[in-house]
C-alpha cells in the first residue's frame, strides 16, 4: 500500500453521495476504495501499557499508520495509560490523550496534530470551523472517560456504548439497532423536550392524545409500547420523561429498538430510552442563549463549566433553563424550571468520583387528559377548531422531578474498569383533572357533555444502584472482552386516593358548549378518601461477553437472572382495606448475538434474547393483567465511513409475545386508569433503514425509513392507533463562503394512516387519520466567534392533522422559534 492510501485522505462529495446513496440502498456489494485501518477507522486490537505519552504516539503511528504530528515540548513529562481492547486508531488517540490537556487537531491530509486544548465556543462546533486558511477540524479531548457529543458538529457518533449489552461496543459493532440524537442535532432542530427527540428518531411513534404530563400519552417502537427508561444506564420512573423531560442537562440520547431485558431485567421489546448526562469540561466554557416565538414562548438557558482547581482534577458545570409560553390551544400555559450540576474530581489519576442533582418543574395550567370527542350526539363526525380545548380553567398538572446521583470509577492497569453508581429519584406530581370528553356534543344545541373530573397526588420515590466491571481476557491465544455487572432498585409509592370520578353531589354537566369557556362546571370538592401504597423491587445479576474467534467475528453471549416483587396496600378512610402482592424470582433473560465483519466498511449480525415484564395494566375489572413474555429476534446489516463519520444500518426484526396488552378505546379500569386486554400468540413483523453522519463536508443528515405490523394469533391488526411506515428526514448543510457561516437545513415526518375502532355514541364508528407529512426548516448565522443567531419554521405548510385517534387532538400549526446564543 503507498503512503497516500495510508495516511487516508478524504474521500471527495462524490464518493460520499455514492457511499450514502449504496447504503440506504442496501448494496453491501458495491465497489469501495480499498483504504488503511488509519482511515476507515477499523477496529484493531490493542495490548499497549501505560508509557510516556510521546512514545505512546509514536507507537500508535508505527503500528497503524496514522499521521500525527507532535511538538516535544507539548508532551514532555506526560504520561499516557495502558490501552487494552478492541479500538479504532482515532478512538486510541483519545484515550491517550485522556486527561493531559492535550487535543488532536485534525487537518485536511487527515493526519492529526497534538497541541494544548484551547476553549472553544460551542457553535464553532467541527463542521463549523472555517474552511480557509488551513483550518483544523479539532476534537477536543474532555477530561472524563465518557462518549460526549457536544462540540463535534456530527448527527452520530463513532464512540462505544453499552445501553444494548453493556459491553462499550460502538454502532456497527452492536447487534441491534441504535439511533443517537446527539447534543448538536437538538441544536439544530431547536429540540428542547424528550417527547420532541421521540418525534424524530427513526422507528419510534408518539401517539398523543391529550396535554403534556397526562397517562394519555404513549410512545411506540416496532408496533409496542415503550417502557423502558434509563438516565446514564439506570433505569427510570419512565412516565415523565416521555411527557415533559427538559434535554438541557443532557449530552444526547441513546435509543436502542427491540428487546433489552438484558440490561433492564423487565420490559417490553419496543426500545429502550437512554438520556446520558453532560460532563464537565476541564476548559472553562460559558455558553447562554435567548429563544422566542410563537405562542409567547419564551426561554433562557445558562451552561458553565470548567475546572475548579488550578491543576484540572476537580470539574464542575451549571445548566439552568426557564421556559414560559402559551398554546395553540385556548387556555394551555406550561412553565418549566430547569437546574442541573455535576462535580467530578480524580481522585487518583486512575480513579473518578461524580456526584450532582437534577432539578425540573413543569407546570401545565388548563391541562386536559384528552381531546374533545370525535363525534357528535347523532354519530356524525365533528369538526372543532385546532384551537379548541377539552379542558376546564382550573384544570392543572404540576409536576416535578429531583435526580440525586453519585458515581465512582476506576482504572485498572490490565485494562479493566470498575463502576459504582447510585441514583435517587422523587417525582412529585399534582395533576387536578377536569376535561369535557364525558358523552357527545348535541351538533344543534351543544348540549350533551359533561366534565370528568378527578385528582391524582403523589411523590414516588426510586432508589437504584448499579456495580459492573469489565475489561479484555484472553482465551485460546486471542483477547475477548467481558462485563459482569449487578444492579437494584426499590420504588416506593404513597398516592392519596379520591372520590375518582363519579363526585356525589357535582354536577359535571357543560349546558352549551358552543358557549363554553372552561370556567364552569366550577372544580368540585373531592376530599382525599384513603391511602395507597406500593412497595416495587425489582435486582438482576447480568453477564456479557463478546468473544473473537477471527478478527472478523464476534460472538457475544450474555444472561441475566432477575428477581421483582411488588406488594400493595389499599387503606380507605372507610371501609376494610386490602392487601396484595405479587412476584417473579430468577427468571433468566439469555441474549445472543453474532456479528460479522465483511470488510473495512460493512457488518453483517443477527441477535436473539427472551422478553419477560410484569404488567402494572389493568383490565376492565381493575385486575392485572398476566406477565408479558415472549421471543425477539433482529438481523441487518450496518455500515460505517469515513472514520466512523457516518453511519448506516438496516435490521428486519421479527417479536413473538403472549399476553400483549391492546388499549381498549374509551374503557377505563375502577381506578380510572385505561382499561387493556391481553392479546395472545402476536407476532410484530418489520424492517427498518437508517443513516446518519457527515455524507460530505458540512452536510449532516438523519434520516431513516421503518415498517412494523404487529397482529394477534388470528391475523387480526393491534395497536392501528400507531402507524405501520415512518419515514423521518432532517439535515443540515453549512455554506462557509457567506459572511462568518451561514448553515441552512430542514427535514419532513411522514407516516401513513392510523385508525380506532368501536367509537363514536353508538360504539360502532371508525376514525381514520389519513397518511401526511409535516416540514421544517431552519437557518442560523454565524454572527462572530462568540454569537450566533438561528430560526426554525415548524409545520411550513400548516398541515392539519391529528396526534390521536381517540379524540379531537391536533398536531401543532405552523409556528417558528428564533434563539440567539452566545458562547464565551
Amino acid at each position: 500500500m503507498n503512503q497516500s492510501k495510508k495516511l487516508g485522505r478524504r474521500a471527495g462529495p462524490c464518493h460520499r453521495l455514492s457511499a450514502f446513496a449504496l447504503a440506504l440502498g442496501l448494496a453491501a456489494g458495491g465497489a469501495w476504495a480499498q483504504t488503511s485501518a488509519a482511515d476507515a477507522g477499523q477496529a484493531i486490537e490493542w495490548h499497549q501499557p501505560a508509557q510516556p505519552l510521546g512514545s505512546a504516539l509514536t507507537a500508535l503511528a508505527v503500528h497503524t499508520g496514522l499521521l500525527v504530528g507532535v511538538d516535544a515540548e507539548v508532551v514532555r513529562g506526560k504520561q499516557a495509560p495502558a490501552i487494552e481492547g478492541r479500538y479504532t486508531p482515532r478512538q486510541a488517540l483519545l484515550m491517550l490523550l485522556e486527561g493531559s490537556g492535550l487535543e488532536a487537531a485534525r487537518g485536511a491530509s487527515g493526519g492529526y496534530t497534538v497541541r494544548t486544548a484551547t476553549p472553544r465556543p460551542r457553535a464553532e462546533t467541527a463542521s463549523e470551523a472555517p474552511a480557509s486558511g488551513g483550518s483544523l477540524d479539532t476534537v477536543t479531548v474532555t477530561a472524563g472517560r465518557d462518549t460526549v457529543t457536544e462540540g463535534t458538529g456530527s448527527f452520530t457518533t463513532d464512540a462505544p456504548i453499552g445501553t444494548a449489552t453493556g459491553l462499550p461496543l460502538t454502532l456497527r459493532e452492536t447487534p441491534q439497532s441504535v439511533t443517537i440524537i446527539t447534543r448538536q442535532r437538538m441544536e439544530d432542530q431547536s429540540i428542547r423536550q424528550v417527547s420532541d427527540v421521540l418525534r424524530n428518531t427513526t422507528g419510534l411513534s408518539f401517539v398523543q392524545s391529550g396535554n403534556a404530563g397526562t397517562d394519555a400519552n404513549s410512545v411506540y417502537s416496532r408496533g409496542f409500547q415503550v417502557e423502558n427508561y434509563q438516565i446514564d444506564g439506570i433505569p427510570q420512573l419512565g412516565s415523565w420523561l416521555t411527557q415533559t423531560g427538559d434535554l438541557a442537562p443532557y449530552d444526547r440520547v441513546e435509543i436502542v429498538r427491540g428487546a433489552t431485558g438484558l440490561m433492564n431485567g423487565v420490559g417490553t421489546p419496543a426500545a429502550t430510552i437512554n438520556l446520558v448526562r453532560k460532563r464537565p469540561t476541564q476548559q472553562f466554557q460559558a455558553n447562554v442563549s435567548l429563544s422566542a416565538g410563537s405562542w409567547n414562548y419564551l426561554r433562557g438557558e445558562v451552561d458553565i463549566g470548567g475546572a475548579l482547581n488550578e491543576a484540572g482534577t476537580v470539574r464542575g458545570r451549571i445548566v439552568a433553563a426557564v421556559q414560559d409560553n402559551e398554546s395553540w390551544i385556548d387556555r394551555y400555559k406550561e412553565k418549566k424550571q430547569v437546574f442541573y450540576g455535576i462535580v467530578e474530581a480524580d481522585l487518583t489519576p486512575a480513579t473518578r468520583l461524580t456526584a450532582g442533582l437534577d432539578l425540573q418543574q413543569h407546570d401545565n395550567d388548563a391541562s386536559a387528559r384528552s381531546g374533545l370527542p370525535l363525534f357528535f350526539s347523532d354519530g356524525s363526525l365533528a369538526n372543532y377548531d385546532r384551537s379548541a380545548s377539552a379542558a376546564a380553567s382550573w384544570a392543572h398538572s404540576y409536576q416535578d422531578q429531583r435526580q440525586f446521583f453519585v458515581a465512582l470509577d476506576h482504572r485498572f492497569d490490565n485494562g479493566w474498569t470498575a463502576h459504582a453508581a447510585f441514583n435517587q429519584s422523587r417525582r412529585g406530581y399534582d395533576d387536578v383533572i377536569g376535561y369535557a370528553a364525558r358523552g357527545y356534543v348535541n351538533r344543534t344545541t351543544g348540549t350533551g357533555l359533561s366534565l370528568w373530573p378527578n385528582r391524582w397526588k403523589s411523590e414516588p420515590v426510586q432508589n437504584a444502584a448499579d456495580f459492573h466491571a469489565t475489561g479484555p481476557f484472553e482465551l485460546f491465544g486471542r483477547k475477548h472482552e467481558l462485563v459482569v455487572g449487578y444492579n437494584i432498585s426499590r420504588t416506593v409509592d404513597e398516592p392519596p386516593s379520591f372520590t375518582n370520578w363519579n363526585i356525589p353531589g357535582y354536577n359535571a354537566a357543560i349546558p352549551n358548549f358552543y358557549l363554553w369557556n372552561g370556567s364552569y362546571p366550577a372544580e368540585p370538592f373531592n376530599p382525599q378518601t384513603g391511602t395507597n401504597e406500593t412497595a416495587t423491587n425489582q435486582s438482576g445479576l447480568y453477564a456479557t461477553t463478546r468473544l473473537r474467534p477471527t478478527d472478523a467475528l464476534s460472538v457475544i453471549l450474555g444472561a441475566r437472572v432477575s428477581d421483582w416483587s411488588e406488594k400493595t396496600r389499599r387503606i380507605p378512610y372507610t371501609g376494610r382495606a386490602t392487601f396484595s402482592s405479587r412476584s417473579e424470582n430468577g427468571v433468566v433473560t439469555p441474549y445472543a448475538g453474532l456479528v460479522y465483519d465483511l470488510g473495512d466498511h460493512w457488518s453483517v449480525y443477527t441477535s436473539y434474547t427472551d422478553i419477560f415484564r410484569p404488567q402494572t395494566n389493568k383490565d376492565l375489572s381493575g385486575n392485572n393483567l398476566e406477565p408479558l413474555e415472549g421471543i425477539a429476534y433482529e438481523a441487518g446489516v450496518k455500515g460505517s465511513f469515513y472514520n466512523d463519520q457516518l453511519n448506516v444500518s438496516a435490521a428486519v426484526f421479527q417479536i413473538d409475545q403472549d399476553n400483549l396488552p391492546v388499549l381498549i378505546p374509551n374503557q377505563f379500569a375502577p381506578d380510572g386508569s385505561a382499561a387493556y386486554r391481553a392479546a395472545q400468540g402476536t407476532q410484530s413483523r418489520g424492517y427498518e433503514l437508517e443513516a446518519a453522519g457527515e455524507v460530505m463536508s458540512g452536510w449532516q443528515i438523519g434520516t431513516g425509513f421503518s415498517r412494523s405490523v404487529a397482529r394477534d394469533a388470528a391475523g387480526v391488526r393491534l395497536n392501528t392507533q400507531v402507524p405501520n411506515n415512518l419515514f423521518k428526514l432532517f439535515t443540515t448543510y453549512r455554506i462557509a463562503g457567506i459572511g462568518n457561516g451561514l448553515t441552512v437545513g430542514g427535514g419532513v415526518n411522514w407516516q401513513n394512516e392510523t385508525y380506532s375502532s368501536n367509537l363514536g355514541p353508538r360504539g360502532n364508528a371508525r376514525f381514520t387519520q389519513s397518511s401526511y407529512a409535516t416540514v421544517d426548516l431552519m437557518a442560523r448565522y454565524q454572527v462572530n466567534k462568540s454569537m450566533s443567531v438561528a430560526v426554525a419554521l415548524n409545520n411550513v405548510f400548516d398541515k392539519t392533522y391529528y396526534t390521536s385517534t381517540t379524540s379531537s387532538f391536533y398536531g401543532a400549526p405552523r409556528n417558528f422559534m428564533v434563539t440567539l446564543r452566545g458562547s464565551f
